[in-house]
């Protein structure tokens, strides 16, 4: 009988702890933010299709490249969540989704171990990455982008961590152009080509405008509580009207620029494939500037993040087919 009774606590302990660690891992995994992954890799999987169309692609490179990537922006979310949660940023007065520190479903000395986790893990996954693109004789290279690494992993941690948080001073759209756009499509061509086509450049900038605009929403969706926070954005610092027509200007950028390299090197009708992702971009602006509810602007983060994936899809497919 008393072995009955210990196996019966035994089996409730077990579902217990297994309950408990799903409910654990379910919040962890809210916290990663998996929705913001599209937009970090459009960058990535341009690269990869413009690497295909040079008769250079790498399956190894482009799998660690999306490894790399994915630690970065989780590392990223992570830094984010917990920056702005112990500065107070995340309160009632934020209109966007509900943060795991702000929750107090992961208490700030978790999120601390979380983002040491992941920084070992992406440093690890950007090693192997540059081993497999530069190997042993290519040094130079390989300190580069080592280099660079580190610089997206300080990015990743300074947007809203500590006391000198760029992204409390305007400077986050700054880093996000140059991150997403030009290290993410520039940078992961460089991985299979070893050289710098000037060319490559603009569709790199398109990728970069598109994902500053979709800060930009998330910024000017979050101004009123921001100026309460003391967190400087571009959009606090210009004013909601001017943040607008900067959101206008960075749409027809990412168009102009797309189209530009096209039209210099046409000789398929397949390459104007990525109009299409500019449908839903168009429609996003005709509201943009109808709106005048930012409360309305939260679902337009989704909209314009993955038209951002969609435009590297077909601007890519374009490019090879």
């Amino acid at each position: 009988s008393y072995l009955l009774i210990f196996r019966f606590k035994l089996e409730l302990f077990s579902r217990y702890s297994i309950k408990r660690s799903n409910k654990k891992m379910k919040h962890w995994i809210q916290a990663a933010r998996l929705r913001t992954l599209p937009l970090s890799l459009s960058g990535i999987i341009l690269g990869g299709f413009l690497a295909e169309k040079n008769g250079v692609f790498n399956v190894l490179i482009f799998l660690f490249s999306v490894l790399t990537t994915i630690g970065f922006q989780v590392l990223s979310n992570f830094a984010n969540d917990y920056g702005d949660g112990v500065k107070g940023t995340d309160n009632e007065n934020r209109l966007g989704p509900e943060r795991a520190l702000q929750s107090g479903t992961i208490s700030p000395k978790q999120m601390l171990k979380g983002i040491y986790i992941t920084i070992v893990f992406t440093l690890i996954v950007a090693l192997v990455l540059i081993y497999v693109s530069f190997g042993v004789e290519n040094f130079v290279y390989s300190g580069v982008f080592f280099l660079l690494g580190i610089a997206s992993i300080a990015a990743a941690i300074k947007y809203t961590m500590g006391t000198n948080a760029y992204g409390y001073s305007g400077l986050g759209d700054l880093f996000v152009f140059l991150f997403f756009g030009l290290l993410s499509v520039v940078g992961s061509l460089f991985l299979y080509t070893k050289t710098l086509e000037s060319t490559t450049f603009l569709p790199a900038f398109t990728v970069g405008f598109l994902s500053v605009a979709v800060l930009n929403l998330n910024n000017m969706r979050d101004r009123a509580s921001d100026i309460l926070s003391n967190k400087n954005t571009l959009v606090v610092i210009m004013g909601a009207k001017k943040a607008k027509k900067y959101h206008y200007s960075l749409l027809i950028l990412a168009f102009v620029c797309s189209l530009v390299f096209v039209i210099s090197d046409c000789w398929s009708p397949t390459q104007f494939l990525f109009l299409i992702a500019f449908v839903p971009i168009a429609m996003h602006f005709i509201r943009v500037t109808k709106n005048e509810d930012v409360v309305k602007l939260d679902p337009e983060l989704k909209i314009v993040a993955l038209s951002t994936f969609l435009f590297s899809v077909l601007f890519g497919l374009g490019q090879v087919l």
